[in-house]
């Protein structure tokens, strides 16, 4: 990834740590990493684009690894969240942009379809689904319950991250080496995501997304009409599959690809699969 550069754009409260590939120039593709990433969650995504010509903007998102950590729980609502990309995509100067984003930067990538469609030329959703169809499935199917259990967890003030950190983040280590097939993350990439935890007020930050989420005051049950592209690996153990179909059913303009051998982090198992199952989105007119 020697093409890559990194660099802060400073919003009115918090300041972005960027990594970015490509020429300026070309079609924006923003991709927002979930949880517990942070821009390196695309590293097999970003040279691959900017070789296609695309400029690449990998943002560390409020809270994570080198970008600004506000303290209280109030400032990771999906208002906040869904803020900060909204005054990136300003700064970077492109009226339009590709959004694509996996888990946590999913919903918000959801959240910018619902209340920016303007600024998005398409969407594009790795294994997260509609807001209003998870918040059906928390409320209805045990199933989903029980494999969102670490949520629950996570509204627990300060214990989650003592653990994390008393057990050399272990915990963290495990929800992604755990969850997906084996020999996908290497030493180096988890290496790497440690750096990133260790960073201070990071595991807090990052924890209070998932806290403040009560706070949210926007409706989550708008219909998105930008052409959506949705990615799904069916062995997921977070969010179910039954998911995605209503939640491509909430796109007019909706695509639904399920990677039958994928799970939650199918763009680091399947990158080339993945890799190029959007680019024939992108540039299918």
């Amino acid at each position: 990834m020697k093409e890559l550069e990194f660099k802060f754009y400073h919003l009115p409260d918090v300041s972005l740590h960027v990594a970015t590939a490509g020429e300026a120039a070309g079609e924006t593709i923003v991709m927002l990493h979930g949880f517990p990433e942070y821009w390196y969650g695309w590293h097999k995504q970003l040279s691959f684009f900017a070789s296609h010509g695309y400029h690449v903007v990998a943002p560390d998102q409020r809270g994570y690894n080198l970008s600004s950590k506000p303290q209280a729980v109030e400032e990771y609502t999906l208002e906040k969240l869904a803020g900060d990309i909204i005054r990136l995509i300003s700064q970077l100067g492109k009226e339009k942009v590709v959004l694509l984003g996996h888990d946590w930067g999913g919903i918000v990538g959801w959240v910018i379809g619902m209340y920016y469609p303007h600024l998005l030329q398409k969407l594009i959703l790795l294994n997260i689904p509609h807001p209003a169809v998870m918040l059906n499935h928390l409320k209805t199917n045990p199933r989903q319950m029980l494999r969102s259990w670490y949520a629950a967890l996570f509204q627990v003030p300060a214990v989650p991250e003592k653990a994390a950190r008393l057990l050399d983040f272990r915990p963290l280590e495990k929800a992604m080496t755990g969850t997906a097939k084996p020999g996908t993350f290497s030493k180096e990439d988890m290496a790497a995501y440690k750096e990133a935890w260790q960073q201070q007020g990071a595991l807090t930050s990052m924890i209070n997304w998932y806290r403040a989420f009560k706070y949210t005051e926007l409706s989550l049950n708008k219909n998105v009409e930008v052409p959506t592209l949705m990615i799904w690996g069916k062995k997921d153990t977070a969010p179910g599959a039954e998911m995605a179909e209503p939640s491509i059913a909430r796109c007019p303009n909706g695509k639904l690809i399920f990677l039958d051998d994928a799970t939650h982090w199918l763009h680091h198992e399947q990158p080339d699969r993945v890799n190029e199952e959007i680019l024939a989105f992108l540039r299918n007119k």
